[in-house]
Order: structure tokens, then C-alpha cells, then sequence
């Protein structure tokens, strides 16, 4: 699609959205305040630079001088600019909640994935002494890429599409010291009548009774007893189809991390710049893929 269309089609989105819900949800201060450069500006300029493969404010903020001034005439410096998405962090995660919930479900298809990515904000060297954005983050340990990090995880519930990557029907970013299955028992609370695949790490048998009365069916691989070295062979291959399911959600993490590398949020400095940094990724996600 023409590159031009799409910025239109993104800015007549955001101002949809905008209007109807994210001014009243994310009020300022001034009913009154209004700037030249409007805050539906800063947010399709930072959804489509991410889009456009511009991963840090300073890119896109190039970018957009660059090739797209005539569009944007009261761009406003890039130090201004930083400071505008910070402030519009929670314009960015209501406006993901939104664009997820116009998606097509298919209410015939009750299979889920559920599973957990890092977002690093200090690697491994650095992740006992980090201080940024405290209020959010803390040290957590990746069990699929065996290191220490500081940061958060984004925990997603998608659901499962033939022969294609999962689309997201719920999300939430936690501590990356957080247990999954611990944010999972909370999070997962006012679901009802789905199948959900995941890891062993969410294997619990009381959870598991607790959802059935919610008509949910949770199935994750089976764990090995105390002292056993092998499953046996019928245990062995449901655990290998549980597996072969869950390829999917690892894929769609794999996925992100291509389009916007959100995995790698060093230049980070606030929790509301976090926040920016997570969900205007997903919500550019959402309204360009999904």
C-alpha cells in the first residue's frame, strides 16, 4: 500500500480513537490546552517511524523531518518531542486495547497460547545495579535464553490460527522477578470457555480445577516427578504435542522482536517512557497486522 495512504489511514485511526476514548481516559490537566503540534500527531509520528523500522525516538524524529516536514509543520524539537511521547504513554496502551478489541475473533475457535517474552532494559552485566524505572522493573531470570536481566516481561494470551502466528486478545507487562503462572492466576481471572497451550511453568492441578469451573481448559507438557529421569513413552508424546503447539506463540514472540525489537529498550530512562516504548510497538502492531 502506498506509504501515504497508510499515514493517513494510521492519523484518521488515532484521531478516531482519540476523540472517542483516549482523551477522556488520558485527561491533561487544561481542559483548555491544546498545542500546535497535537498529541494525535505525536502518536501516528511514533507508530508509523516504528512501523517504517525506526526503533529509537531520535530516528524517527529524523526520519520525519527528513521526508515527512510538510506533513508535520509544528514538529516540535527532538528533546520536545522525547518529552511528548513520555506524557502520552497511557494514550499508548489504552490505544492498543482499543485497535486489539475491533480485531476479528473467531468465537469457533476456542484454542489459545499463552506465554511470556523479556522486554531488557539492563543486560545481564548491568541487571544488579540498574536503577531505571524501579517503579516497574526489577532482575528476572529468561529460562528460554538461560540469563539474568532488568526489565519487565510482556505476558501475552493469543489465539491459536492455522497454519499462521496467534493474534493477541490479551496482554499485560509485569516485573521480570514476577512468576508466570503467579501473574497468570491473577490476569486470567474474568476468562471463560477457552483451551489454553503453554509451558510446564504453568502447570499447577489446583489452578487447573479452578478454570475448569470457569470452562477453561489449560494443557501444558507434563513435568517429571522427584527423582524421575524419563517420562514414559504415552506421557512423552502428550508433552510433545503440547509442545508442537505452543511453536507458535515462541514464533510470534520471535516475530515482534523482528518488527520492532522490543526485546532491546536500553535507551529507556522512565516508567512512562517504558510504557511508550512497550505498547505503541503493539499498537502499531495491531493496526498495521493484526
Amino acid at each position: 500500500m502506498n506509504k501515504k495512504i497508510q499515514l493517513i489511514q494510521l492519523y484518521c485511526a488515532v484521531c478516531r480513537h482519540y476523540n472517542t476514548t483516549i482523551a477522556v481516559e488520558a485527561q491533561r490537566l487544561s481542559n483548555n490546552f491544546r498545542p500546535k503540534f497535537t498529541d494525535e500527531e505525536c502518536i501516528t509520528i511514533y507508530l508509523f517511524g516504528i512501523a517504517e523500522g525506526k526503533f529509537e525516538v531520535k530516528a524517527i524524529h529524523r526520519f520525519i523531518c527528513e521526508y515527512w516536514s510538510d506533513w508535520f509543520p509544528n514538529l516540535p524539537r527532538y528533546q520536545n518531542f522525547n518529552r511528548r511521547i513520555n506524557f502520552l504513554a497511557p494514550a499508548f496502551r489504552i490505544l492498543f486495547g482499543l485497535l486489539i478489541s475491533e480485531g476479528s475473533i473467531n468465537k469457533n475457535h476456542i484454542d489459545h497460547l499463552m506465554d511470556s517474552m523479556p522486554i531488557i532494559v539492563a543486560n545481564e552485566q548491568r541487571s544488579g545495579s540498574a536503577k531505571v524505572a524501579k517503579d516497574m522493573c526489577d532482575k528476572g531470570y529468561c529460562s528460554s535464553k538461560k540469563m539474568y536481566f532488568y526489565g519487565v516481561k510482556l505476558h501475552v494470551l493469543g489465539q491459536k490460527q492455522y497454519k499462521t502466528l496467534p493474534v493477541p486478545r490479551m496482554a499485560c507487562i509485569e516485573r521480570a522477578s514476577e512468576n508466570d503462572i503467579t501473574v497468570a492466576k491473577s490476569w486470567l481471572r474474568p476468562i471463560g470457555n477457552m483451551d489454553i497451550y503453554a509451558d510446564k511453568i504453568y502447570a499447577d492441578k489446583t489452578w487447573a480445577e479452578e478454570l475448569a469451573l470457569q470452562n477453561v481448559r489449560i494443557f501444558t507438557p507434563i513435568k517429571k516427578k522427584k527423582g524421575q529421569e524419563f517420562l514414559d513413552s504415552t506421557d512423552l508424546l502428550y508433552s510433545s504435542a503440547i509442545s508442537r503447539t505452543r511453536q507458535a506463540i515462541e514464533s510470534f514472540f520471535n516475530w515482534i522482536q523482528e518488527k520492532t525489537r522490543i526485546q532491546s529498550a536500553s535507551k529507556v530512562r522512565s516508567v512512562n517512557g517504558l510504557i511508550a516504548f512497550i505498547f505503541a510497538r503493539l499498537a502499531m502492531l495491531a493496526f498495521f497486522y493484526w
